[in-house]
């Protein structure tokens, strides 16, 4: 059994406190794909994408950066 990651809620955290800056520093150095994923999830449903399209375009990124299968990250 996997443990539900908390790493989505806490840079939700930073958006919701106006710490955009943070929150995009957080996302570059996001863990897994799939974090990011669900960050842009809960950052989807309290309507954040629209109103922080910096963070948009950073997990956007991100996600692609990621996901290539020549980029890899040391464990």
């Amino acid at each position: 059994m996997s443990r539900q990651s908390i790493w989505a809620p806490k840079v939700l955290s930073l958006v919701k406190a106006g710490n955009s800056t943070a929150a995009i520093a957080q996302i570059k150095v996001a863990p897994t794909v799939k974090d990011l994923q669900d960050l842009r999830k809960l950052l989807s449903t309290g309507n954040l994408l629209k109103t922080h399209p910096n963070v948009d375009a950073a997990t956007t990124d991100m996600i692609a950066a990621l996901s290539a299968p020549r980029l890899h990250r040391s464990p």
